[in-house]
């Protein structure tokens, strides 16, 4: 594990959840758990944090559930989701790669993926893995769609993509994904290199912003004690704490 990346990824995603009042965190995700939790800490507690999987950052008592008739009452602010593949009009694939029956390599399955893709404002896409293996021209299952035809009631959506190598945003009228910034040690060529759909570019791209001292402390303090509760191995792997 790069901790130098991985901190940095928490601080990319706590931006993403500036100005949201709940944030709901699924199995699996230590990295957008540890930002929520960094975002809530920062904010004093402004930030509502439900984390599948967590006995003390989780008012839900009946898991995924709960979490779908939240959705629905438009009380969950953002979200995240990930993709064995993730194409240029931000589907997701969560099921196979090849033609049923006969996959190639099958993934864990879609659960409530296109569920919630429809009804939180703000599904943040979350890869590390940033290749052309992952970031494909089209998505050889549609898990989840990025988008939705007119006429189609769909208050939610992807506002961007965070990956090891960068952070696109998404324009969904074009259907397509731009480049907002790239992590230290990249450069847009190599981003363009190593990913498979196209995309646009400004002349200038910025490097991935730090987090600044006084969250990266805080991070590395009081939330590497909150998400250990969770993620034992995370933080103990990246931080060296134990549960708070």
């Amino acid at each position: 594990m790069d901790k130098a990346l991985t901190e940095l990824l928490i601080g990319v995603i706590a931006r993403q959840l500036e100005g949201c009042r709940t944030v709901a965190i699924g199995a699996s995700s230590p990295i957008p758990g540890a930002a929520a939790l960094l975002v809530r800490a920062r904010t004093g507690g402004a930030l509502r944090v439900l984390m599948l999987g967590s006995r003390k950052h989780n008012a839900f008592t009946d898991g995924g559930r709960e979490l779908f008739d939240c959705a629905a009452q438009g009380r969950i602010d953002a979200f995240f989701l990930g993709g064995g593949q993730i194409d240029g009009a931000a589907n997701i694939n969560l099921v196979g790669i090849g033609e049923p029956p006969r996959w190639q390599q099958r993934f864990p399955g879609s659960f409530g993926s296109a569920y919630l893709y429809f009804l939180v404002p703000k599904v943040i896409l979350f890869r590390e893995e940033h290749t052309p293996r992952v970031l494909v021209p089209q998505v050889d299952f549609v898990s989840s769609p990025g988008t939705s035809e007119a006429g189609i009631y769909r208050p939610g959506g992807p506002q961007a993509l965070v990956t090891g190598r960068c952070v696109f945003g998404f324009d969904a009228p074009r259907r397509r994904f731009h480049l907002a910034s790239v992590h230290p040690g990249e450069t847009p060529a190599s981003i363009r290199a190593q990913t498979g759909f196209d995309y646009d570019a400004p002349a200038s791209v910025p490097i991935t912003e730090s987090l600044p001292p006084a969250d990266l402390a805080l991070l590395r303090g009081r939330v590497a004690g909150e998400i250990a509760e969770t993620y034992p191995r995370f933080a103990a792997t990246l931080f060296g704490r134990e549960a708070a």
